[in-house]
């Protein structure tokens, strides 16, 4: 097996460890073999060298809220569209992800169980994936592409073989269409608990969805090996329900309050903040179409947002970094580092929340998050010192080598 040393570079590893130098990683096949200093391995003189130039040597980042079957686009532009060219756009969102130093998701609806299968056996290159399938949504809640012309244009195609449509409204309701999400390869279960943005009939602070109808959800997930849920929730009380029904991550968490600060902190729950998504839509509005009230909710949203951000980052909420990818471009996804600085976080925490927290919001902890021997191989080189200039790490020209499973998906060293 041909072996792979990793050298000259300034060494992160994802535990929220010191950067040290001098420090060698090497890899055998898709794993991680040995990561120490360079003179307590004994080389044979057959490994791949790969010189690091002295950047900075770092997990593989892992976004754990995108959307990799779309990229927000105008109204007409969408129903001009073809149904299977969506597959083609995704082969290049999933790749132009990868290459941006993303080397494992959590997909938050839209992506189905064959485009993984495609990624995992080669067919086109992207991160690995763990999927949600489709979202679970009230009528007339986040997610109904239902308009006030009484017409539905719907952001994706909302039921397709594989994709089944997420509407659901009462407790039995709610539990059918769970299984339907599972039998369908859902390997996590999002869950819409608040409106939100991007919908025309709903505002973030509405709750949806009862919290009987949240418990139900949690579990028919904990009966399929422990299925973790993951809820769209803006407003306090869509966020505290999320929370008392046991779900597992809380996505946007826009208008946290100390209730749901101190619910989330006794259930372990995790916050994915995805700042750069109201950014986003208001930098890209023209361009995309976007609907004036999705402007408008955006614009009143984006300082509650960050204030919201900093205070549960402050009092030990546990952050894994997810941007919402898809709502804007792919690729971009690392800017979210530098907006969660910008709301008080250390770079050495938001590289953490970009690696070994979002790893363990995935479950996949064991697997990837940090550099640390067994774990797999998904290591990027980057130039310099992200923990001197994390807001180097969204230029593409700065992630220099993309490592995924032991191979090597982008070097433009």
């Amino acid at each position: 097996m041909t072996q792979t040393i990793i050298k000259n570079g300034l060494l992160i590893d994802g535990t929220g460890a010191e950067p040290t130098k001098g420090q060698i990683v090497v890899v055998s096949g898709k794993r991680i073999d040995y990561v120490g200093d360079e003179a307590g391995y004994s080389a044979t003189g057959d490994e791949i060298t790969i010189d690091a130039q002295g950047g900075t040597i770092v997990p593989g980042f892992i976004d754990t809220h995108v959307h990799m079957m779309m990229e927000y686009s105008p109204v007409a532009e969408r129903l001009a569209t073809p149904f299977s060219f969506m597959y083609y756009q995704a082969a290049e969102y999933l790749k132009t992800t990868l290459h941006a130093g993303v080397t494992s998701v959590r997909d938050a609806l839209g992506t189905d169980l064959g485009v993984k299968k495609a990624v995992e056996e080669g067919l086109i290159s992207g991160p690995r994936m763990q999927l949600s399938i489709n979202a679970l949504t009230t009528t007339g809640g986040h997610g109904d592409g239902y308009t006030v012309s009484g017409n539905t244009v719907d952001l994706l195609a909302s039921e397709y073989p594989g994709m089944p449509n997420g509407m659901c409204d009462g407790v039995e309701e709610v539990r059918k269409k769970t299984r339907e999400m599972l039998r369908a390869g859902a390997e996590v279960i999002k869950v819409h608990a608040t409106g939100g943005v991007l919908s025309a009939t709903d505002h973030p602070e509405f709750t949806q969805f009862s919290l009987e109808e949240l418990k139900v959800i949690v579990e028919e997930g904990k009966f399929r090996k422990n299925t973790r849920v993951m809820a769209h929730a803006q407003g306090a009380e869509g966020i505290k329900n999320a929370v008392r029904a046991g779900i597992h991550s809380i996505e946007h968490g826009i208008f946290i309050d100390d209730e749901a600060i101190e619910l989330m902190i006794e259930n372990g729950t995790y916050l994915v903040p995805t700042l750069l998504a109201p950014v986003a839509v208001l930098e890209t509005a023209d361009a995309t179409g976007m609907p004036a009230s999705a402007i408008e909710k955006s614009k009143e949203v984006i300082d509650h947002h960050v204030e919201s951000f900093t205070k549960a980052y402050k009092a030990g909420v546990k952050i894994a970094m997810g941007t919402d990818a898809g709502v804007f471009k792919h690729g971009t996804n690392l800017r979210e580092l530098e907006l969660m600085c910008n709301a008080g976080m250390t770079p050495m925490d938001a590289i953490v929340a970009s690696t070994k927290t979002a790893a363990e919001c995935l479950g996949w902890e064991e697997n990837v998050g940090t550099i640390e021997a067994g774990k797999l191989a998904d290591i990027v080189i980057v130039k310099g010192n992200p923990i001197e200039d994390i807001k180097s790490l969204a230029n593409h020209d700065t992630i220099q080598v993309v490592m995924k499973d032991g191979k090597i998906e982008k070097d433009i060293r």
